[in-house]
């Protein structure tokens, strides 16, 4: 039986608000130890990830193209004081997929134009899990060109895991993922 569309919204909305709890909590209060280089750029929420499936994915592999949106902002930078946002969008072709690839170990590259106009191009190992109610992507990395090139980069989203738990039961589909984030770039 379908859920209906206002059960569904408050369900997003109450898997968002426990996300938002958890990253309180243990993501965003205790910034992780680097083990050398200083901390020199930070963003944190509202910046935001917002990835689009078309069509949306099902437990069952078909061809989906995804489309990938952050926003990043509020940012403060020791080095780059000008720094205070930037944004990056991507567009994936077409390729056979499901929400159980959802959960797992990828790799990848973004670039972040920063409101400046400089641009910031990351090599990131990408690993999503699912902690209770939210779904937690972590990108871990370097910045292979341009601004800050060489320094390490970690990126911490986390969004209602709503969607990808209902698709992985079979009771429905993935059609975005959102989710607030933290942005740190620190040099080496």
């Amino acid at each position: 039986m379908p859920i209906p569309s206002r059960a569904l919204t408050r369900l997003r909305l109450t898997a968002l608000s426990a996300a938002v709890c958890l990253l309180a909590s243990i993501g965003l209060l205790a910034s992780p130890a680097h083990a050398a280089g200083v901390l020199d750029t930070t963003c944190t929420p509202p910046s935001s990830s917002t990835t689009t499936y078309s069509p949306p994915l099902t437990l069952t592999p078909q061809p989906s193209s995804s489309t990938l949106s952050y926003q990043f902002g509020p940012c403060v930078s020791l080095s780059q004081p000008a720094v205070t946002s930037g944004t990056s969008t991507r567009t994936n072709p077409a390729s056979s997929r499901s929400c159980l690839d959802l959960l797992g170990v990828s790799a990848g590259t973004l670039t972040i134009t920063w409101n400046t106009g400089q641009t910031s191009t990351l090599s990131v190992n990408v690993t999503s899990t699912r902690a209770g109610a939210a779904l937690v992507v972590t990108q871990t990395g370097t910045v292979t060109s341009g601004l800050f090139a060489g320094d390490t980069v970690v990126i911490t989203q986390t969004g209602p895991a709503a969607d990808v738990l209902l698709c992985t039961a079979g009771l429905g589909t993935v059609p975005s993922i959102y989710g607030l984030l933290t942005l740190e770039i620190t040099s080496v």
